[in-house]
């Protein structure tokens, strides 16, 4: 299985977009959101993946066939941390091959940083991924909390893999 990760030109924003519809059908099971009058969940503004310095947007493919995407900011709710995973998406086809452990640990690595990935409480599917795959990268030197104030409700996980890369290279 050839998993790639590729960093997505500005004309490929559509393409995010379509695919962010799939994601959000998945995620409507914990946040039961609804489709509007057009049939779509919609998604606010994708363009700021492109434009601000500080975001990132990836697009994951598994044997050159389109499999999901990442998108990264700066937004996050522990002091100190500087990187969060916005929005993570394996299409079910690919779920439980490893394809997103694979691809959670190459953007960690590509971006290192004092991260943090949060969790809707509801999602416990997806909180036990991301605690087995943090642990793993970071060889348990990691924290969670559970947050519940106005900026979250849930479980974060947080890390900082900026001395790990340096010690790297």
């Amino acid at each position: 299985m050839n998993i790639q990760l590729q960093i997505p030109s500005r004309s490929d924003r559509n393409l995010i977009r379509r695919l962010m519809e799939l994601y959000q059908y998945d995620f409507s099971e914990f946040d039961g959101q609804d489709l509007d009058e057009h049939g779509c969940f919609g998604y606010g503004d994708l363009d700021y993946f492109w434009f601000e310095s500080t975001h990132a947007v990836f697009l994951v493919t598994v044997d050159e066939k389109l499999a999901g995407f990442v998108l990264i900011d700066n937004e996050v709710v522990v002091t100190g941390n500087e990187r969060s995973v916005t929005e993570f998406f394996i299409m079910r086809k690919y779920r439980r091959q490893g394809v997103g452990k694979q691809v959670a640990i190459e953007v960690f690595s590509r971006l290192p940083a004092k991260w943090e990935v949060r969790v809707i409480e509801q999602n416990s599917p997806a909180q036990d991924f991301w605690r087995r795959v943090i642990a793993e990268y970071t060889q348990d030197k990691f924290q969670e909390k559970r947050l519940d104030n106005d900026e979250w409700h849930g479980p974060v996980f947080y890390f900082d893999n900026l001395v790990q890369h340096t010690a790297v290279k």
